[in-house]
C-alpha cells in the first residue's frame, strides 16, 4: 500500500478516536482521509482488515466496558455517551463482542481483563445484517439527449478503484464546478468507439449540452455523446458504510436482467454505462444504454 494511503488511514483512525462519542458519518471519514467515500473505505479495510464502521463499533464498545468498569457508571448512560440508539442495542452489540452482557462483565470484569488479550484476537463474522439480497429495483428507461460530456480519462482504469489508484479522488470537485452540468458526476464506463484512442475504458465525467462552449478545466477533454436511450436500475437504501454490498447486489440484478421482456436489447456503444456516487439514502443507481427492439 502506498504511504499516502497509510497516512490516510491513520487521519482516519485519529478522526474515531477523538469523536468516539459523537455521530460519524462515512462521508466525514473520507474528509479526513482527503479521499472519496468509496476509496477510503476500501483503504480502511485493507489496512485494519476491518470496515471503517465495524471498527468504529469495536472501538466503542470497547472503551464502554472500560467505562463500565466503574460501579458509579448507568448502562443506559454509557449507551448513549457511545450513540447507542437504546439500552438493547448496547446490550445485544456488547453480548455479541464480549461473550456477555455489560451487568454480566461488570460482576466478572477483573476475569475479563485477564483474558481480554486472548478474546480480542477472534476476528469478527459478518452476521445476516451484511447480506447483499437486494429487496426492492426501481427500473426505468429514459431518452438522453444528443449532448457533450467533460472527463477526465485514465490511461488503462477498468473501474473506480483502480481509476483513483492512476488519476486520483479530486476529480468529482472538479466535474462539479462545472455549472453547465446537466447531471450531477458519473463514473462513466466509456465504449470504445467514443473514448480517444490511448485511454481506458473508466473515466469520471458530466454531462453538458451539445452547445457548450464553457472552459473545459485543464487535463479534461470534451467529447461528444449521441442520443440514446438508458435503462437506469436504482437500489434500495443502505447504510453508507454498506455501500460495496449495495453495488454488488444492484450488479447482480443487472448481470440477470433479461431487457427484451420488455421489448428492448441491451446498445453498448450508444453511450457510456454510468454509476452516480452511492448515497445511503437515495439507494445505488446505475444505469446502461439500451434501445428498443
Amino acid at each position: 500500500m502506498r504511504e499516502e494511503h497509510k497516512e490516510a488511514v491513520q487521519r482516519m483512525l485519529e478522526f474515531i478516536d477523538e469523536h468516539l462519542s459523537k455521530p460519524i458519518t462515512l462521508h466525514q471519514l473520507a474528509q479526513a482521509a482527503q479521499y472519496s467515500p468509496w476509496h477510503s473505505a476500501r483503504m480502511f479495510k485493507e489496512t485494519t482488515g476491518m470496515a471503517p464502521f465495524t471498527y468504529l463499533r469495536h472501538r466503542r464498545l470497547s472503551e464502554a466496558a472500560r467505562r463500565l468498569e466503574k460501579p458509579e457508571q448507568k448502562v443506559v448512560d454509557v449507551a448513549f455517551d457511545f450513540v447507542f440508539d437504546s439500552h438493547e442495542g448496547f446490550t445485544r452489540a456488547f453480548s455479541k463482542q464480549f461473550g456477555m452482557n455489560p451487568n454480566e462483565f461488570r460482576q466478572h470484569w477483573n476475569e475479563f481483563v485477564t483474558n481480554r488479550a486472548a478474546r480480542r484476537t477472534t476476528t469478527p463474522k459478518q452476521d445476516s445484517e451484511g447480506e447483499t439480497t437486494m429487496k426492492t429495483v426501481f427500473v426505468q428507461v429514459v431518452d438522453r439527449p444528443e449532448r457533450k460530456a467533460v472527463v477526465k480519462s485514465s490511461q488503462k482504469a477498468t473501474d473506480y478503484f483502480s481509476y483513483c489508484e492512476e488519476v486520483g479522488c479530486d476529480v468529482w470537485e472538479v466535474l462539479s464546478s462545472i455549472k453547465e452540468a446537466l447531471y450531477e458526476p458519473v463514473g462513466m464506463w466509456m465504449p470504445e468507439n467514443l473514448r480517444r484512442i490511448g485511454t481506458g475504458e473508466y473515466m469520471q465525467g458530466v454531462e453538458v449540452p451539445k452547445d457548450f462552449a464553457g472552459i473545459v478545466p485543464k487535463g479534461y477533454d470534451l467529447i461528444d455523446l449521441p442520443a440514446c436511450q438508458m435503462m437506469i436500475f436504482q437500489g434500495p437504501p443502505f447504510e453508507d458504510e454498506d455501500f460495496e454490498e449495495a453495488i454488488a447486489g444492484l450488479w447482480d440484478v443487472m448481470k440477470r436482467y433479461d431487457p427484451t421482456f420488455y421489448g428492448f436489447t441491451w446498445a453498448d456503444e450508444d453511450g457510456p454505462r454510468f454509476q452516480m456516487e452511492p448515497l445511503g439514502y437515495r439507494g445505488y443507481i446505475e444505469a446502461r444504454p439500451c434501445k428498443r427492439v
